[in-house]
């Protein structure tokens, strides 16, 4: 895991330093044209999730675009999920991966949306997550309802870790 990351960052790092130049630049324009207070946190973390954003599309759109399935989708829950053997690379690469890869997604919704309600952070991410796999099926990969599945679950995942993080925030220093 900690090394397909690094290689997402090594074949992304170009993309990441263009746009985010673009974005810095734009940003800090938009904030001293129009006389917006700087808040430095709420800067870097929307920084940081434009930056997920563009790993995300990196990691479903441009890796293993021969697909697993013959037919193109598999639409029976659990079949894909349950095909790879507990602990095996293929677990944690399809089944961990699927549910990591989308538990940033909901803690950064939870955070754009605060106070964040689970509904609302379970509709986006299924939302999300289709449109994903939809898209996946015409550039050569497979629509697999056990990643709308994960996908879902890391999002709620996300969704619990920020509310809990949040709540220790809170205690500690008030609403700032």
């Amino acid at each position: 895991m900690k090394y397909m990351i690094i290689n997402i960052i090594n074949d992304l790092w170009p993309t990441i330093f263009i746009c985010s130049m673009i974005m810095i630049v734009l940003r800090i324009s938009y904030i001293i044209r129009n006389k917006i207070k700087f808040d430095v946190f709420k800067e870097l973390f929307m920084f940081c999730f434009i930056i997920y954003i563009m790993c995300l599309f990196y990691v479903v759109t441009f890796q293993d675009i021969d697909s697993k399935l013959i037919s193109g989708y598999n639409l029976v829950p659990f079949r894909e999920m349950f095909r790879y053997k507990i602990g095996s690379r293929l677990f944690f690469k399809n089944v961990i991966g699927n549910l990591i890869m989308f538990v940033p997604f909901g803690f950064f919704t939870s955070y754009i949306m605060r106070p964040a309600k689970l509904k609302y952070v379970f509709i986006i991410t299924i939302i999300i997550s289709f449109t994903i796999e939809i898209t996946q099926t015409q550039i050569g990969r497979v629509f697999d309802i056990d990643d709308v599945l994960l996908n879902i679950l890391g999002g709620i995942l996300g969704f619990l870790i920020f509310n809990i993080l949040y709540k220790i925030y809170k205690k500690m220093f008030g609403d700032r």
